[in-house]
This record gives structure tokens, sequence and C-alpha cells, in this order.
């Protein structure tokens, strides 16, 4: 009954790709009425590698006409359905961290706030790899679907920000776990909220609207945004630094790495090598820097990851990159990723929403291409200049940050090959700027 239902769940990784389930194990069980049997599945490809996911099944006697949409199959000869997807069995998953221990399973609850245990639970309907359930207007809960035994960057780094006092996350409330698996963590929810990638493409249409108007004319202006989510960023960084060890990395092993990363998406999307010579000359320039200053980091930073609330920006989902295992998840990195990881979303929000507009004529179509690209230099210079403060960009960072940012322009064409064909040209373009 797994395999099914892994198959048509949109937060599976192994989409696409042949498996089977080769194993099952019920690792706890969440009190209440439906009880929740926390079931783990062992997922082997054909390839031969092995992930597990995290399966919470609210059991029944009998079928349930309204969870009918969730419905998994049978466990221990009780109808099972997704918990995720049913509010009862998930408030039991809340009344759970009102103690230490259920069955099998440790609920770890930080000090400072006070849950609504009475809460309704309703789960987020968003695209995610993870399932997420909001408990009123109090609480998150962010169950981890794919799991690997060891830290998990998400709960480890927001406990360090949220013990620092940081304003820039969503505070922890708690986690769950088995042993050494972390399967869950309980964070604030915040109110008033809005995505970041939805407000800056709400600018750039703003711009579009203008045809004779400048970026910094138009009433969406995003740089003022983009100038505070540059301090938000320093602000995390540094308590990132205070927070966990800090240390070095060779910089020619890192460009070496960068390269490889190049030849490998080239056998990908041949069309990178065209600019495959820039590329390299840019990595070949981050070689001789000697030692690399590098920490803990977001690690996949981008717009989608930004949530702007009345009191700022919040920076959530600290997992790293979801293709990335979790070894090298939790490898120090150095800050200048996630500027590029944002500096690249600023590039993306114009050249998406153009590429969503009406076919135009040649001349239209270019005069919007110059508007687009008008709009990311702007929000890329108030964002960095912000983030770098007084001491401005020097030229060692300046040839780090630009290898950083070729190399996520890279990952993005992997990416995009493989997931979203027609967004293909938003990242090769922006390789051909970058190295041209």
């Amino acid at each position: 009954m797994i395999k099914p239902f892994l198959e048509r769940s949109r937060w599976f990784g192994g989409k696409g790709r042949t498996f089977e389930v080769t194993g099952t194990e019920q690792v706890g069980t969440v009190g209440g009425t439906p009880a929740v049997a926390v079931v783990l599945a062992e997922v082997t490809y054909t390839e031969g590698d092995v992930e597990l996911y995290q399966i919470p099944l609210a059991l029944y006697d009998e079928p349930q006409d309204r969870l009918e949409h969730a419905l998994v199959g049978t466990w221990q000869d009780r109808v099972a359905y997704d918990a995720v997807q049913d509010r009862d069995a998930m408030a039991g998953y809340l009344r759970a961290f009102a103690s230490d221990d259920a069955g099998g399973l440790r609920f770890v609850r930080l000090e400072g706030h006070d849950l609504d245990l009475d809460a309704t639970a309703s789960l987020f309907s968003g695209e995610q790899s993870n399932s997420s359930v909001f408990f009123g207007e109090d609480s998150v809960l962010k169950l981890f679907r794919k799991v690997t035994p060891g830290e998990n960057p998400d709960v480890t780094t927001h406990r360090a920000l949220t013990e620092a006092g940081s304003t820039h996350v969503a505070a922890l409330y708690g986690w769950i776990e088995r042993d050494d698996t972390q399967l869950g963590m309980l964070q604030q929810f915040l109110r008033t909220a809005s995505d970041g990638w939805g407000q800056a493409l709400a600018s750039v249409r703003d711009l579009f609207a203008e045809g004779d108007l400048h970026a910094e004319e138009v009433g969406g202006d995003f740089a003022g945004e983009a100038a505070r989510l540059g301090e938000a960023l320093a602000e995390v960084h540094q308590q990132l630094r205070e927070s966990f060890p800090v240390s070095t990395v060779d910089a020619s092993a890192l460009a070496e790495l960068m390269t490889q990363r190049l030849d490998a998406a080239i056998g990908v999307v041949p069309q990178l090598a065209d600019h495959a010579e820039g590329a390299r000359a840019v990595f070949a320039a981050v070689a001789g820097l000697g030692e690399v200053p590098v920490q803990r980091i977001h690690a996949d930073l981008h717009l989608g990851q930004t949530l702007r609330t009345v009191a700022g920006w919040k920076f959530v989902d600290f997992e790293g990159e979801p293709a990335k295992t979790l070894a090298e998840r939790l490898l120090a990195d150095s800050p200048w990723r996630d500027v590029a990881g944002m500096t690249r979303s600023f590039d993306y929000a114009p050249h998406a929403v153009a590429a969503s507009l009406p076919e135009d004529s040649p001349d239209e179509a270019r005069q919007r291409a110059v508007r687009a690209d008008e709009w990311a230099r702007r929000n890329r210079r108030a964002f960095l200049a912000s983030y770098c403060g007084e001491g401005g960009l020097g030229p060692a960072d300046r040839a780090l940050l630009t290898a950083y940012v070729v190399d996520k322009a890279v990952y993005e064409c992997l990416y995009e090959a493989r997931n979203r064909p027609t967004w293909l040209s938003i990242p090769l373009a922006g390789v051909a700027r970058l190295v041209g």
C-alpha cells in the first residue's frame, strides 16, 4: 500500500525513478482519537541508493468518508489514512508537546511560549518537500517526509537563532525525535507573513504595466525591501558565526568543485558548453585566494525562502539543498553562497514574469527584457549595498561572489532542464551575462 501512496504524493522525491519499498518500521505512536502510527518506509532505487520517508498513519476501525482523499490502505488490520490530512489526528500531535514522551517518540519543547493546545489543525496546501500543519494562528508543525539519522539543520539552525534572539526567523517552539532522527519541528505562526517571491513578482508586474517609467519611479519599487533583506541576512550570518564553529576551505579546492559541477551540468545541458570557457575563468580567479572562511549558512536561499511580516523579513527552511545528502548539507560554506542565491533570485523574478506574459512583437519583447534587466540590477545593488555595509565589496569578495553566482546559475540550468524546460532560457541567459 505504501508504494502507490508515495507515487502520488507531491513531496516524494523519487518521482520518475524506478523504486521498491524494501522495508517499513513503525517507530512510534501518537496517542489520541484516532491513534497515529508513525512509520518509516525504506525506498530502494534501481541505481542502488536508499532513502527513508516518514508516513504518519491515522488508524480507524471503519472507513472514514471525510478522509477518502487521504486513504493509504490498511495497517495492522485497520484503515490507514495520511495523518497530516486529518485534523483530529494532528490534534494528538499538538497535545503530545505537553508531555516529554509519547509512544516511543520524544516531543521536545523549548521554554518561552505557552502553546495553544486547543487550536484547530489545518494542512498547508502549498508545494513543498515536507508537510506543514497550522494550529490556529499560534504555531506550525513541519513534519519531515524524507528523513535521515542525525542532526537536521532546519531544527538546529532555528534553535540556535531562536536562542540568540534573532528577529529574522520564526521562533522554534520544539521538535519531534526518535533516537538520533529528528522527525519534525514546531514553530511560531507568522500571521501577517507574505511570500517574498510573490512580492517581487508583484513589483515586476507594476513595472511592466508602466511602459514609460523606470523601476525607481514605479509605486511597487522593491529596492527598499531588497535593502532590508540584505541587512537581515547580514545579521543572521553574524548570529550563525557566533553560534556554530567557523573554519576555512582551500580556495583552489572550491574552484575545482565548481568546475566539476559545470562539467557534469554540460552533460545534461549541452548549451552550457558555449559559456564553459568564461565560467572556468571565473572559477580559476578564485583558486588563488588562499583560505576561504566558511560557517553555517542557509545554503538554499532565494526569495521563495523569505517572508515579509509587519515585524520585518524572516528566513525559512534552513534544510539546505534537498538534492544533497545530509552530510553535505551540514558542511560549513561561504556566506557568499547565500548572497549569490538571493542575487540570482532577483534576476529570476523579472524574467519569470516576462516569460509568463503573452507573445509580443520583437521590439516589445526586447523592451521588456531591458526593463527586466533594469529591475534585477537595481534590486541586486540595493541588496548587496545593505549586506556589505560601509566596507563595501572588496576584490577578493567580489571574485568569490561572482564564482558563487555562476555556480548557482549553472545549478539552475540543470534544475530547469530536468523540471521546467520552458524556463531553461532564464538561467542560460544569466550564465551568458555573468561570464560574457
